[in-house]
């Protein structure tokens, strides 16, 4: 008999392998070490949405990830579009607790 979380489990790794190759790299990308810099926020929201998560404007730059019942708080990088490694290893931190990892 298999678990709830091993079937949620099973369900995200089919997510995972649905993804498009530039979804993809982007995935590959949050998890390399050490922890890159310049990955562009796009990117990371196309990636939040193919994995069936919503993408929720806040206030300002203020933006808010929910996937899996996990939620996270990050700010959008401005004036570049791309983010920084506080953000990308808080990013990586935070799919993990979801399930997701490439």
């Amino acid at each position: 008999m298999t678990s709830l979380l091993e079937v949620g489990m099973q369900g995200m790794n089919k997510q995972v392998s649905a993804l498009r190759t530039r979804q993809q790299k982007t995935l590959e990308q949050i998890f390399k070490t050490p922890v890159p810099a310049g990955i562009k926020w796009s990117d990371i929201e196309s990636l939040i949405k193919a994995l069936g998560g919503e993408v929720k404007e806040g206030r300002g730059s203020r933006c808010k990830f929910l996937l899996n019942g996990k939620i996270a708080n990050f700010h959008r990088p401005h004036p570049s579009p791309d983010t920084d490694k506080g953000t990308v290893a808080g990013l990586r931190e935070w799919l993990e607790s979801a399930g997701v990892t490439p």
